[in-house]
């Protein structure tokens, strides 16, 4: 008989913060794998049992199971390991991170490893650590534009909504036209690819004409009603409308969500919309394509078809658009739509908030810098 394990008794804090530590995604799968232990201990299950569950052994269970026992949470953190000291402090570990979120080289933009590693007379391997371990990518850069639509919210939420809880007997489209689709041929013949290498093709490339798409995506079903222009204009659009108008049986509503372009809105499209009584149009917000999942359908049509293709003529390249819009057809899948409009009105909140935040540090620092001159 071998010595009974270690009870595990978990106060409501406790588990709610060892809860955080499985399931949160950032946390190192060592650090999880030992929360899981512990809260399988804490269910009561004995330690053959938490070995078969989570496939790990009988030492390795014991091993947390009694460091937490004895030390609690910092039982499960990982002890310092033996090694050389550290040739760099604190204060000039806090001073590149200071040098590297708040000014740049003179020479460039952003830092790089090396100008920073001069900057500060460290090696470059030692500045990637520090970018590293603090999540600093000055390389990197993303891009946003905040809407100013005055009826900002509401338009969220009328959208949201018709993802999140459809109406009874009704079809709700998204869409969108992507326009000015280039038929593009490499200049050289393509190299394939071959164990070793990857396939090369030529930088420059032979225009042959361009094309407009315009999607429906039924937002139910994953299917997509798609149809090619040689032109983008509203009578495209009128068409494309009549197009819809007579796959959707009779007795649906439509709901369409598209965007504010132009092309939308002429007197001709406008009329009819009118003479069509069961079609409902939700306009998205300026500058928030995000909402419209139409462009879903379309990022993966230009990262699937059209980005590496090669298509010698406009008809070629209709060809290739209807054939993938076949296969999406054949099987179709939905995109799931996940966040609520309050979780995405308070995402939009706290993103201004820390815009805003950084703005005034930012302008602070500027009127120290030139008060220093």
């Amino acid at each position: 008989m071998g010595k009974p394990a270690v009870a595990i008794e978990l106060t409501v804090a406790e588990r709610r913060e060892l809860e955080g530590l499985a399931g949160r995604r950032r946390t190192a799968q060592g650090l999880a794998r030992r929360a899981r232990i512990v809260l399988l201990a804490a269910d009561g299950l004995e330690n053959k049992d938490i070995c078969a569950e989570l496939a790990v052994d009988a030492n390795t269970v014991g091993k947390w199971r009694r460091r937490y026992a004895e030390r609690r949470l910092d039982g499960l953190m990982d002890e310092p390991r033996p090694g050389a000291p550290r040739e760099i402090g604190d204060e000039e570990i806090a001073e590149t991170i200071r040098l590297t979120l708040e000014t740049t080289p003179r020479h460039a933009t952003h830092w790089s490893l090396r100008s920073m590693a001069t900057a500060v007379g460290h090696a470059p391997s030692t500045i990637h650590r520090i970018w590293k371990a603090f999540g600093l990518q000055p390389h990197r850069v993303e891009t946003f534009k905040l809407s100013t639509d005055p009826l900002f919210v509401e338009k969220v939420r009328d959208i949201v909504g018709l993802y999140m809880a459809p109406p009874e007997r009704a079809l709700v489209l998204c869409v969108d036209e992507k326009s000015q689709i280039q038929a593009l041929d490499r200049t050289q013949p393509l190299l394939p690819m071959r164990p070793g290498q990857a396939e090369r093709r030529s930088h420059d490339y032979t225009r042959h004409g361009t094309l407009s798409l315009f999607a429906a995506l039924d937002v139910a079903t994953g299917t997509v009603i798609g149809k090619c222009f040689a032109r983008h204009r509203a009578r495209e659009f009128l068409k494309f409308l009549r197009e819809i108008e007579d796959n959707v049986l009779p007795n649906l509503d439509i709901h369409l969500v598209m965007d504010n372009s132009s092309t939308h809105k002429t007197p001709a499209i406008r009329g009819w919309l009118a003479r069509h009584p069961r079609w409902h149009v939700h306009f998205t917000p300026t500058s928030s394509s995000w909402i419209n999942q139409v462009e879903r359908f379309f990022a993966n049509l230009t990262e699937h078809q059209i980005r590496r293709g090669v298509h010698r003529s406009t008809r070629q390249l209709e060809k290739a658009i209807r054939d993938y819009i076949k296969i999406v057809n054949d099987e179709p899948r939905p995109f799931r739509w996940t966040k609520s409009a309050d979780d995405i009105l308070a995402s939009i909140k706290r993103f201004c908030l820390t815009t805003i935040k950084i703005a005034d540090t930012q302008a602070q620092l500027l009127k120290t810098s030139e008060s220093g001159h």
